[in-house]
């Protein structure tokens, strides 16, 4: 081992077989690597490239998914999520084509406009469940 030492007001070791990352810790300054450049350009191009083939080959393999789905929907006669939907979608515009207000599907019975024949229905089917002259004193 090589030992360099100075004397003065300081004393002052050097060690050559001391690391670059003790120089760094120590204060020293960083030796600059003049291929550091072209390296790190090197590895991001090659990321970006590693990058894109996992990229095809997830496409790859969800176009054979695809096919597969597919194939099962063509067997048992199955529609794609979307195409149910547009079907959907199309019948609500075509039932309120020619209307100004929703479709009566779209109303709950029981609420909104109910005609008074209705209610008299109502009150009569209550009437048959009643005894004989509660029904007469109720119909008065």
């Amino acid at each position: 081992m090589k030992k360099d030492m100075t004397f003065s007001n300081r004393t002052e070791v050097t060690l050559s077989g001391a690391t670059k990352d003790m120089g760094k810790m120590l204060g020293g300054e960083e030796e600059k690597d003049p291929d550091a450049a072209k390296k790190e350009e090197e590895r991001q191009e090659a990321l970006r490239q590693q990058e894109e083939e996992r990229k095809a080959k997830h496409a790859r393999m969800e176009a054979e998914r695809e096919k597969v789905r597919q194939t099962i929907r063509d067997k048992y006669g199955l529609k794609k999520k979307e195409e149910k939907e547009a079907e959907e979608k199309a019948a609500m515009e075509q039932a309120c084509e020619g209307s100004l207000t929703r479709p009566k599907k779209a109303i709950p019975r029981g609420c909104g406009d109910d005609d008074e024949e209705d209610e008299e229905s109502i009150l009569d089917t209550v009437l048959k469940f009643l005894p004989g002259p509660l029904q007469d004193m109720l119909k008065k």
